[in-house]
């Protein structure tokens, strides 16, 4: 059975809808965690997950064409578990789920909900949900293979062993720690782009380049231009050095013209010479939080708007980072470093009670560089 989920009504037969899932910086954080402390990373897959989830709302379905009970035309099924197609399917099998790790004495990471640790006879467990897929690292061998066999009481899994392939993410775990690359991503990007076999360049954006809407120059095709700068969003989870370059042209996204195809070109030429860079977790070092901020002030021709920059090193390795436009026009350079000062603190008290939380550790202060004097 499948529900038709687009004749439901809000407030009625459905409330809440979806599923908190990890973020990509808490993903990377634990690996990051995992390759520092030589721990193995696990994958499992809940086969059917929503239909084990448990409605609280009450919802009716009539009788599937085929399956009409005779002389009994008029009634209706009242559903107690989800159904696929249910709006309120994924919230239902998130509660089911939380339940059962609370079950289990697992505790929830109060600054990420989908974040699990559990410590017991000194040994530490730790498990990210993203809906139905559970990534699982701990301390040893033993405790991922005891969680697996308890999860396996509970529902039916797939084991899929060692993480090796995660949201088009290439994962390597070896002895001196572990790579993440979209190095099969990225060539199907340049396929579909048909920039496979370009000339590549050293850099992604031209230094000091100045864009802005453009209304004299021609468009060009506003899908193909959004598809493409799409793509390489999603390529940004393991490639800081394109946020900057991505982000600039993701601002042009109403109406492309010539000027900014040719800018996505560069980056497509770029993106073919560096196709197998991505982030390397190493083992053993410290876990010290570190983070860098800066700011490009008057960097936006169309409304004056300066570009907030920040990357987070967890030990020698990046797991966060970000390049966006600021939401207000900056008065002077020191007004936009402190602007993108203030959003790095705000990153760095979220990234310092997390691991704090995970580790069961007093939160260390972070240090933040920022290269401007009156903003510091």
């Amino acid at each position: 059975l499948v529900a038709k989920g687009y004749v439901q009504k809000h407030g009625i037969d459905y409330d809440e809808v979806f599923a908190p899932v990890a973020r990509v910086e808490t993903i990377r954080m634990i690996m990051a965690l995992a390759a520092s402390r030589g721990w193995e990373i696990h994958h499992l897959d809940v086969k059917t997950a929503l239909l084990h989830g448990e409605l609280k709302e009450e919802v009716f379905v009539v009788q599937p064409e085929g399956f009409v009970v005779k002389g009994q035309e008029e009634k209706v099924y009242k559903l107690k578990k989800a159904l696929y197609g249910l709006r309120q399917a994924p919230r239902a099998w998130n509660i089911k789920l939380n339940q059962i790790l609370r079950g289990l004495n697992f505790q929830r990471c109060s600054k990420e909900p989908s974040l699990y640790r559990k410590e017991e006879n000194k040994s530490l467990l730790v498990v990210v949900v993203y809906v139905d897929d559970l990534l699982v690292t701990g301390s040893s061998l033993e405790v991922i293979q005891e969680f697996k066999r308890e999860m396996a009481t509970k529902f039916e899994i797939c084991d899929l062993g060692k993480l090796t392939y995660y949201w088009g993410i290439e994962v390597y775990q070896g002895e001196n720690g572990i790579v993440l690359r979209q190095d099969r991503y990225a060539r199907k990007i340049l396929e579909e782009t048909g920039m496979s076999s370009c000339n590549p360049t050293h850099v992604p954006i031209e230094m000091n380049a100045k864009y802005s809407k453009s209304p004299d120059d021609k468009d060009i095709d506003a899908r193909e231009y959004r598809r493409s700068i799409g793509c390489l969003r999603y390529l940004l989870h393991t490639r800081p050095d394109l946020s900057f370059s991505v982000g600039v042209l993701s601002r042009y996204m109403q109406e492309p013209k010539e000027c900014h195809g040719a800018a996505l070109k560069q980056i497509l030429r770029y993106l073919r010479g560096t196709c197998s860079l991505g982030l390397r977790f190493k083992r053993g070092g410290n876990l010290k939080l570190e983070g860098y901020s800066d700011s490009s002030h008057n960097v936006d021709n169309d409304d004056g708007k300066s570009t907030t920059g920040h990357v987070f090193y967890l030990g020698d390795s990046p797991i966060t980072w970000c390049s966006t436009k600021q939401e207000i026009v900056a008065l002077s350079s020191c007004e936009a470093e402190f602007m993108a000062a203030t959003e790095a603190a705000k990153q760095a008290i979220w990234l310092q009670e997390l691991l704090g939380e995970v580790l069961n550790e007093v939160c260390k202060r972070v240090m933040i560089r920022v290269d401007n004097r009156s903003a510091i």
